[in-house]
């Protein structure tokens, strides 16, 4: 818990989500306790059992009952044999045949660098990170309409493009106009990368750098290691040492690969037919009151709303996510 709620001490009556415990992080606590102890433990169950002292108990349980399970483990699989997408990849490919220049499933971030920019460092680690990982050389392939795994070799480095605005009076304006056309320029899924970057130059000590990818090579959950591995590799090659970074036992396709063979059809099946019990009866589409009536063909085009929620009212609904043993996001999306 203190390593994942970034925490120093955690107390025995402590509560996951009222020390920061979001839904992600509960996934991510699930994972690790399959790993450690070699528990399968349900996510409702942390939701029913959020106190650390209590979830102990439920997983000694837990442990009791049915021992340790052990889940086989991810092995390195061959690259000289077709390389399979992970259940993730495979959905958002799917989508993307739908609209190949769809720009919906793009993870934009953009960073703010102050001070003197070492760009042959900064351009090294982005390199290095692109060398690391598989999953960032990763392009999706088609064969008889099925799609496949290929790498982009180690050295193709990461594509970043260049602008000056040192100067201008509009810097602003054009630093929001590269913003928007970086994260609505649409990517090759065959052709790859599927991770690109921008160095904007706005003063001598201030750059702005975006970094785009699409979210079939990444997730929430892998920006924040991204960034901790660019900062750690920009503050080694500065200094002219080596790459700090450990190497990789395993790959995002040996998890996929693994994933495959772990999800059978048995167990493929029990969970089609969890949802199907679970979702019957459900509607098809949810009666918002709108003002305009739904369009044929989903645009995902919007704005934004800014509200602010005053701390009473904050204090009300923590209160009542704690009853209902939801967290604070879950209470507020379920009243909008």
């Amino acid at each position: 818990w203190a390593e994942l709620l970034r925490v120093e001490r955690v107390g025995r009556h402590d509560n996951f989500f009222e020390l920061g415990g979001h839904s992600l992080l509960a996934v991510q606590f699930s994972s690790r306790l399959s790993q450690v102890v070699g528990v399968e433990l349900p996510l409702a169950r942390l939701f029913a059992k959020p106190a650390l002292s209590d979830l102990a108990a439920s997983i000694v349980e837990l442990l009791s009952r049915s021992g340790p399970q052990d889940l086989p483990p991810i092995v390195a699989v061959s690259r000289h044999e077709p390389l399979v997408l992970s259940f993730a990849q495979q959905r958002l490919w799917f989508l993307a045949q739908l609209d190949e220049r769809s720009t919906n499933y793009h993870m934009p971030l953009a960073l703010r660098l102050r001070g003197v920019l070492d760009r042959s460092a900064w351009q090294r680690g982005l390199d290095r990170l692109f060398a690391r990982h598989e999953a960032l050389r990763s392009v999706f392939v088609a064969s008889e309409g099925k799609p496949l795994v290929a790498v982009l070799p180690p050295d193709a480095g990461l594509p970043v493009l260049e602008h000056n605005l040192k100067g201008r009076p509009d810097a602003e304006a054009a630093l929001l106009d590269l913003c928007h056309e970086e994260a609505l320029t649409p990517f090759d899924l065959a052709r790859g990368p599927l991770i690109r970057g921008r160095l904007i130059r706005i003063s001598d000590e201030e750059h702005v750098f975006l970094l785009t990818q699409h979210h079939i090579v990444s997730d929430g959950w892998s920006m924040s290691v991204l960034v901790g591995e660019l900062s750690q590799l920009y503050r080694a090659f500065e200094a002219g040492q080596d790459d700090p970074l450990p190497p990789l036992a395993i790959q995002y396709p040996d998890y996929a690969a693994w994933q495959r063979q772990w999800l059978t059809r048995d167990r493929l099946q029990s969970q089609a037919d969890y949802w199907r019990e679970t979702l019957a009866g459900a509607p098809a589409r949810l009666g918002l009151p709108t003002d305009r009536p739904r369009p044929e063909q989903q645009s995902f085009a919007g704005a934004s709303v800014p509200v602010v929620i005053d701390a009473d009212l904050t204090r009300g609904l923590k209160r009542l996510s704690r009853q209902h043993g939801t967290t604070l996001f879950m209470t507020v999306l379920t009243a909008w």
